[in-house]
């Protein structure tokens, strides 16, 4: 497979590092957040203007988007999270949890799962926004959170190079997982076989199944400097990875084979690390951010 690549858009308006991109129930619109404390609404039927959402007063590291309810979780750092209603775009409730960094917010059926800084798990009810249990796995960071529901299992990846797994239900300790050299990033579930892909600072990508007590399937190089983010295409064919190289790169699910290569040298591409990636099924259109406070919009077309 060959894939050629043409950038449609690069989007401003963030004043700071962006660090988070998230989906929405349409699949034209998305948002954004980022070290200003804007949290952005973009639509790609018409990109070029976004429409301020909200206004933080800290940075914004981690957005999450329910479908179901139409709102998006933000994480504050260094206070708590907030819910957003996306329609009347004001803001319903908010709960103070940590003093710390908020790297990622996953959900599952009413609960919301925070991932903070100093290590610890946060859960959360989601109808009274109020705090059920707080798991402390680590003194390192909680950098990434996967949810399968299909398993009842909630991946999580740390500063100190494991991935733990545990019970959505109950918060037991499955696995403790020694996956990497250096922290782990992102951690993604293939919704087809259900390996769970990581991705670090040792700039390894590797993939686990989940099925086989998470033994090691694929283990490969795969950028110059560390993996911040992992999308999976909506045909769940190919993923993409974003790294502190500057680069995005295309993969193929099965194989992990390279198949393109998205730089500033050769498709005018991010100038600093890429934060975040997001494979939309708006016209099968790649979103990447990056230190460069920008947003790019790629379009990929398959010889």
């Amino acid at each position: 497979m060959e894939i050629n690549v043409h950038k449609l858009y690069t989007l401003d308006g963030h004043r700071d590092c962006v660090y988070g991109l998230e989906g929405s129930h349409s699949n034209s619109i998305f948002y954004s957040a980022a070290g200003d404390g804007m949290i952005v609404e973009w639509d790609l039927h018409a990109p070029e203007t976004g429409k301020l959402l909200a206004q933080m007063k800290n940075s914004v590291y981690s957005i999450h988007f329910r479908k179901d309810k139409n709102l998006l979780i933000a994480g504050q750092n260094y206070e708590g999270i907030h819910l957003i209603d996306a329609k009347s775009k004001s803001e319903l409730g908010s709960l103070e949890i940590s003093d710390s960094q908020l790297f990622d917010i996953k959900s599952h059926k009413e609960k919301i799962f925070v991932g903070s800084g100093d290590g610890t798990l946060y859960v959360i009810d989601f109808d009274n926004l109020a705090l059920i249990k707080k798991i402390k796995l680590s003194d390192k960071s909680i950098r990434s959170l996967a949810v399968n529901e299909q398993l009842g299992e909630i991946a999580v990846g740390l500063s100190d190079n494991s991935i733990r797994i545990l019970d959505l239900d109950n918060y037991v300790q499955k696995y403790r997982i020694n996956a990497h050299k250096l922290s782990v990033f992102s951690v993604i579930y293939n919704p087809t076989n259900n390996h769970l892909i990581s991705a670090s600072r040792d700039a390894h990508l590797k993939s686990w199944n989940s099925l086989e007590h998470y033994s090691l399937v694929h283990s490969i190089p795969a950028h110059m400097y560390a993996i911040n983010s992992i999308s999976i295409s909506p045909d769940r064919e190919l993923f993409v990875t974003g790294s502190m190289d500057k680069s995005v790169k295309v993969w193929k699910m099965d194989t992990f084979q390279l198949l393109k290569v998205i730089d500033r040298s050769r498709h005018a591409g991010h100038a600093t690390s890429v934060n975040k990636v997001l494979w939309t099924d708006f016209g099968n259109q790649i979103l990447s951010c990056s230190d460069d406070k920008k947003i790019s919009v790629w379009d990929l077309s398959y010889i």
